[in-house]
């Protein structure tokens, strides 16, 4: 964390007070205070801020781009729509809570960022909760239950109006009920036909068989003979050129293969990585139960857990490899659960890497290692702890974990079918158009009599281009 600050500061004291302050910034984003931490003290003449909270310090002084006001210009019509409505609730003082509902790659997330700009300049930057004129939540409906009634209760308190919902507080939440209506796409809106099958699918029209299959394109297609190497013929497609640019980020950050579950992805990963140039780095976890006074789990056992959400218990890395951030660290600088970073270096105890920003390289941080545990309580009959760095590899992901992102040329590998609402439209609406995606889908093998060895010796496998696939989709939730 000090070697920027050694490049423009002489003095060893100044450089250590500097990066005190750093990590008091990110103690306090994440609602502790340093001074119940084992550290030197902060010296008063180093300290711009006299000891008050980095968000209110910086909330108190954010500066916006001249170019941001004038955004509101370039919004589509249907965005249009939605942003003066909402400016209108606030002008009205309606205090209500209202919901963006639009396809993925519909920029919902460009619509309502256009707000800031505005509000600053009608009712001043606001300093804490009770000072906000509006309130924005994306991705509403993939978040748990828990921490919409968490903000919901919270606000009765800090405002001190409980007969209104969330104090009387305007608030926005926008998602995609296809995902778990605007109809201009974003994403994908120079290939307008491709934006229509979309919606077909999404809505849950597009034509399907007696079984809930849809037929799906054929020039997306992957042929699959059902063996080993057909994920190869993916990768190829998707990765094309790997090796000769396997240093270029931008390269790297506008790829990605997605399934339906952690453990296939896990597997292209690992064949990912091996096929990577360089030394590879290996971080072990320490796992642990709590409350175990008698070591009852052994822990070579709990080693062997990987639960949803947390990385594995041997972290497999290289240089300029590709990585997800599995959780909140430091939503202020951009280290949020989800942000894909690309590994620039390792230390005992760190590893060094950069933010990516749709395809760029933002900036340089530091990730730790940090106690986790699984989000789900009841998934074990003890409380797991994983201490590791909270990143898995990310050439492939699952498909929700995708959600929300655009990924400008995608694979999607379905050995099983999709198994829940809205799996197949998030997977084919994640690229910026039908030419950059590409579908493997794997037939089922023979369910006949069992050859014997002589005839599987002389069969070769066949090619079969596998088009249908199974298609979830809860209509009452569109329509409700």
């Amino acid at each position: 964390m000090s070697d920027d600050y050694r490049r423009s500061h002489k003095c060893t004291n100044e450089v250590d007070q500097m990066v005190l302050l750093d990590i008091r910034g990110i103690l306090q984003s994440m609602g502790k205070d340093i001074v119940y931490f084992a550290l030197p003290w902060i010296d008063d003449e180093f300290d711009p801020t006299g000891g008050e909270a980095r968000e209110v310090i910086e909330e108190s002084t954010v500066n916006f781009d001249v170019n941001d006001t004038k955004l509101a210009s370039s919004l589509n019509l249907e965005q249009r729509v939605a942003y003066d409505e909402i400016l209108a609730a606030i002008d009205r003082g309606d205090e209500g809570v209202l919901f963006v509902d639009g396809p993925g790659g519909k920029g919902k997330p460009f619509c309502t960022g256009r707000y800031s700009p505005s509000f600053a300049k009608q009712s001043g930057t606001a300093k804490l909760l009770q000072m906000a004129s509006l309130i924005l939540w994306d991705e509403a409906t993939m978040t748990k239950r828990q921490a919409v009634e968490a903000l919901y209760n919270n606000m009765h308190d800090i405002m001190g109006r409980r007969d209104r919902p969330f104090g009387g507080k305007t608030l926005v939440f926008s998602e995609d009920f296809r995902q778990l209506r605007l109809v201009a796409n974003m994403r994908a809106d120079n290939d307008t036909w491709f934006v229509d099958y979309l919606l077909r699918v999404g809505n849950g029209t597009e034509e399907a068989d007696d079984q809930g299959n849809i037929q799906l394109l054929e020039d997306i297609c992957v042929p699959s003979t059902c063996e080993m190497n057909d994920i190869e013929k993916l990768i190829d497609h998707v990765f094309l050129g790997l090796e000769e640019n396997m240093s270029d980020r931008n390269y790297m950050t506008c790829r990605a293969i997605l399934s339906t579950t952690n453990d296939i992805v896990d597997k292209i990963n690992i064949r990912m990585i091996d096929s990577f140039k360089g030394e590879e780095v290996i971080y072990h976890s320490f796992d642990s139960v709590e409350d175990d006074k008698y070591g009852y789990y052994a822990p070579e056992f709990l080693n062997g857990l990987t639960p949803n959400g947390l990385p594995p218990h041997a972290l497999k890395l290289k240089l300029n490899c590709l990585v997800i951030l599995l959780r909140n660290i430091d939503p202020a600088n951009g280290l949020c659960n989800g942000t894909r970073l690309v590994v620039r270096g390792f230390e005992r105890n760190a590893i060094d890497a950069e933010i990516v920003i749709g395809q760029h390289a933002r900036r340089r941080v530091f990730l730790p290692r940090i106690p986790l545990c699984p989000s789900d309580n009841d998934m074990f009959p003890f409380k797991f702890k994983r201490k590791q760095f909270p990143l898995r590899l990310s050439y492939a992901m699952t498909i929700n974990k995708a959600q929300g992102q655009t990924i400008p040329i995608v694979g999607v590998y379905l050995p099983n079918p999709v198994f829940s609402h809205g799996q197949l439209y998030v997977a084919l609406s994640r690229a910026t158009a039908k030419r950059n995606i590409k579908i493997l889908i794997e037939k089922e093998k023979d369910k006949g009599k069992k050859q014997t060895n002589k005839s599987k010796k002389r069969q070769r496998p066949t090619l079969s281009l596998q088009r249908t696939m199974k298609n979830i989709v809860y209509k009452e939730v569109l329509t409700s």
